[in-house]
This record gives C-alpha cells, structure tokens and sequence, in this order.
C-alpha cells in the first residue's frame, strides 16, 4: 500500500514536471534552443493566479479564471521574449542564445522581487480546501491531486492532438525539420516560432497554477528548481520529443517521491540527476530521442 501511495504523489509531481518539460522539448525541436526562462514563465503563471485567487476567491470559478489569465498573460511573455531576446540572436552562435536565455531567467527573477507589489518574501497561495480521498481504507488521494493529474492529462492530450491534427501542428514539424524549405512552402517559419513559444508558455503557466496548488507558495524564484527538473525530464525523456518529454516527467517524478519516501527527503534531489546520468551514459540521446548525424 504504501508503493501505491508513493505511485500516485510520483504521478501527480510527475504530471506537473511533465507539463513544464513539454515547453522545453518543443522549443529545443524548432529552434534547437534551450529556454532557461521557461521555469520562470511558471513563477509567472503562478502570481497571476495567486493575484486572481486573491482578488475573486478560490472556488471553481476562480480557478478556472485563474487558468485562463495566466495562460493569456504567460503566451504574451513567451511571444515577447522570443521576439525581443531570441529571434535577434537566431543566426548567431548558439552560445550566444543559451547566455541570453539565462539573462532572461535573471530578468525575470530579479525584476519580481523588486516590484512592490510581489517583493522578495514568499506568499501563500490561496487554493482550493485540501479534501482527502480515502481508498481501500489505506490509500489516500486529495482533491489537489485528482485535479493535478486531470487537467495535466488534458493538456497534453491537447497539445498532441495540436500536433497531429492541426495545419499549426504539422507546420510545426515541417519547421523543425528544415526552416528553409518550409519557407518555400508558404509557410511563415517566425509565426510558427511564436506560436512554439505561447503554446509551451501556456504548457508553463498552467504547470505553475498546478504547483502552487500542491505546493501552497509564491515566490520569485520558484521557478528555478521546478524548471530545472523539468529541463532534466525533458533531457532525459529525448530532448525534442514530446512523448520523451512526458515519460520524463512522470519517471522524474516518480523517483522523487520514491526517494522521499523510501530513502530520506534529503537525497531527492540527487538520485533525481543521477538517474539523468545513468540514463545518458548508455543513451546520450535520451529514452526516446533519437540520433542524428551531422555532416560535415
């Protein structure tokens, strides 16, 4: 009972993981760019809720406004930052891009905790009342966490069907596989990058609603560990596969709760980035990526 226990709670931090990672993979498979401000698009995300919350209350209605606020608010961010930090920078060295990217992280971190009505000091996150589900007599699930795994179940569904099975969806994949000649189709390669971009920074925003959720606090570097994960997840699922990115998420999670509950909360951390360097020792590419050569 208690592996089933740890299950869910790993399912449940995994889903949010999974979420925040499939911003990552999608970015890195269109631009090959590693967007370290990402994390921080969830930070983002999570004061406009807390913002909605705390102005409307916490009840249905409220959340779901609060979704929808962030998810705009966050899309706006994602686009912004693309076009003024890293479009400039697309045909330049890739280092270039990645040093940027973590000056957009530093930006957006350090321009939270100094506007006066966010502040360095963390909050508390008005969510929903914790109801707990008893199963079996022994199991138990709260509502945080059936709402966790529903609405992250829901996303990605979303966003594989956007995929699949939308004009943008295939566009999307004719760009990462080659900008030019998917210009020559007609197709327009930086509204397809914007698009990238809102869609994973929507992916963030309601990561970061679900995380101050399950995690009841604000502050403007709460970002920083959650989206190193999820980077970690995306890496270690294939970065620039979006199934990669989703069993990532869910292994990261799961061994973290694992950890916590069946070693010490002090190691978590650790045994979560080694599992990322067995895993790229026998396959650099990740679970699910796969390898490319390059000619020269």
């Amino acid at each position: 009972m208690i592996v089933l226990q740890q299950l869910i709670n790993g399912v449940s931090l995994g889903s949010i993981y999974a979420l925040i990672a499939l911003g990552y993979t999608m970015v890195y498979g269109i631009v090959l760019l590693i967007n370290f401000a990402h994390g921080d698009i969830l930070m983002l995300g999570a004061y406009t809720a807390f913002f909605v919350l705390g102005a409307i209350g916490s009840g249905p209605v409220g959340m779901l406004l609060a979704f929808v606020v962030a998810m705009i608010l966050c899309a706006s961010f994602g686009i912004g930052i693309e076009r003024l930090a890293y479009r400039p920078l697309r045909t330049a060295p890739r280092l270039n891009s990645l040093i940027t990217a973590i000056a957009v992280s530093l930006i957006l971190e350090n321009g939270a905790r100094v506007l006066p009505f966010i502040g360095p000091n963390p909050r508390q996150f008005p969510r929903p009342a914790v109801v707990n589900i008893r199963i079996a007599g022994e199991l138990s699930i709260s509502n945080i966490q059936i709402i966790v795994i529903i609405l992250s179940a829901l996303l990605m569904l979303a966003l594989n069907y956007i995929i699949n099975y939308t004009k943008r969806g295939k566009a999307m994949k004719a760009v990462s596989f080659d900008k030019q000649a998917a210009s020559l189709m007609g197709i327009s390669v930086n509204g397809i990058i914007s698009f990238t971009f809102a869609l994973g920074s929507v992916l963030a925003a309601a990561g970061g609603v679900l995380y101050a959720s399950a995690y009841p606090q604000v502050n403007p570097l709460m970002g920083m560990m959650p989206g190193l994960k999820a980077f970690v997840a995306a890496v270690l699922g294939g970065i620039g596969s979006v199934p990669g990115a989703m069993l990532g998420g869910f292994m990261l999670g799961i061994a973290e709760t694992f950890t916590k509950g069946f070693i010490s909360s002090q190691f978590s951390d650790a045994i979560s980035f080694s599992i990322l360097i067995v895993v790229l020792l026998f396959r650099p590419a990740g679970i699910l990526g796969k390898k490319t050569r390059i000619k020269v």
